[in-house]
């Protein structure tokens, strides 16, 4: 028997113990009309699910003890699944092919992937203007386009390093440096929206067996009396997760320096919101100005435009009759949303495609979804490489520009 059931039973055999195989000597003269054992007390409802409590909090804190932490074995499991149905269906994959007309959908596909990491740059930017920073122009663009690769590392936490580092160094693209509570603000709050973003579009599936309504919630967890306090406790994750140990920051940065400064100034304040989500905000923490209409339906572009590559692929493979636009949207949001949300999947690698697969599977044949999701994965990887080009040789240009006028 497991310990904690044995644990549970015994607890609940002590709550019966008090109130049954008593004779009438162990009782005592009622109070308020009902009768009270010797040697207890009354018992609220509170006070009898207390130990009750403890057991099932143990099993829902519950974490499997793995080699290496859980966020290889996410990885593992997503790309198996994707290579097992690669090996089931590799002679019908074999046998899809593209004509000129599939070729140039493709192509227009990696266009328009390429437009939505701009997109993705802008909204960032506006990130940074509803936080009370002042960008410079589009040098926050360029600079998120650049370190956007290298989410694509082991871990998938470098490209948030680096942009951490590039806002506390003033590197950014920003009229100033800003603290590093900010700087993790920034960067948490980022795929947070873009997130929250895809999911909203996922509803517009439908009903969905309810996941419809469930996508709809993370909407209302955006209200700052919600999002301050998870904001703080993101924060507190994200500093683990980077090794910034204690109230300052001691880790190696992406070119060998180190991240200095107080991650978080203040002694942190109880939640008064009765959110139930632990303290609120440090007095560190940039206070949020309001629901961030602005940035979300930013990151909506972005995803919008990150569906439009998708739908290329579509096209491509002449399945968009297959089915209805909104459930191709549906499916893909999802999948897009726990690829990006997946600890240990660089660039939500095999879990994309593994969800996507679980998502639509039943209403498609699986060869042709599978070639759907594998060129898109190539596509959009492409358009991440020329992204992070492009913008890294716009870089080069402005910094050589001046010298070679004034020659």
């Amino acid at each position: 028997m497991k310990p904690w059931i044995s644990s549970l039973l015994q607890r609940l055999r002590g709550l019966a113990l008090p109130l049954a195989g008593r004779g009438p000597q162990d009782r005592a003269a009622p109070v308020n009309g009902r009768p009270v054992v010797q040697g207890s007390r009354p018992r609220d409802l509170g006070s009898l699910a207390a130990p009750l409590a403890q057991p099932l909090i143990k099993l829902l804190s519950w974490r499997p003890n793995l080699p290496g932490g859980l966020r290889p074995w996410i990885t593992l499991a997503s790309l198996g699944f994707v290579l097992a149905a690669l090996l089931a269906n590799g002679r019908q994959l074999l046998r899809i092919g593209l004509d000129p007309q599939g070729w140039l959908w493709l192509l227009l596909g990696v266009g328009l992937s390429l437009l939505s990491v701009v997109v993705n740059g802008l909204a960032w930017s506006t990130l940074l203007r509803w936080l009370g920073q002042r960008p410079l122009a589009e040098k926050p663009v360029a600079h998120y386009m650049v370190t956007n690769l290298r989410k694509f590392l082991p871990g998938g936490i470098w490209h948030l390093a680096a942009r951490v580092q590039a806002l506390r160094l003033g590197t950014a693209g920003l009229a100033q440096p800003v603290s590093t509570a900010t700087a993790l603000a920034a960067v948490l709050l980022d795929p947070l929206l873009a997130a929250t973003a895809a999911l909203a579009l996922a509803s517009l599936g439908g009903w969905q067996g309810g996941l419809g309504l469930l996508f709809l919630l993370p909407l209302g967890l955006l209200n700052p009396r919600w999002l301050q306090p998870l904001l703080a406790r993101l924060e507190r994750r994200k500093a683990r997760d980077l090794h910034l140990d204690g109230p300052g920051i001691d880790g190696p940065g992406l070119d060998g320096s180190l991240l200095e400064g107080p991650l978080l100034t203040g002694p942190s304040q109880q939640d008064p919101s009765g959110s139930g989500l632990g303290a609120s905000a440090p007095l560190g923490t940039p206070q949020l100005p309001g629901y961030p209409w602005q940035p979300l339906l930013a990151e909506a572009a972005f995803v919008l435009l990150r569906f439009a590559g998708f739908a290329c692929c579509v096209w491509a493979f002449d399945l968009q009759l297959s089915l209805g636009w909104l459930t191709w949207l549906a499916g893909f949001a999802l999948a897009w949303t726990v690829g990006l949300v997946v600890p240990g999947a660089p660039g939500g690698l095999g879990v994309f495609e593994a969800v996507l697969l679980l998502r639509l599977g039943g209403l498609l044949p699986a060869a042709p979804l599978l070639a759907v999701a594998l060129s898109y994965r190539l596509m959009a990887t492409l358009a991440d490489l020329l992204a992070a080009l492009l913008a890294d040789l716009d870089s080069r240009a402005s910094q050589t520009g001046p010298g070679i006028a004034s020659q």
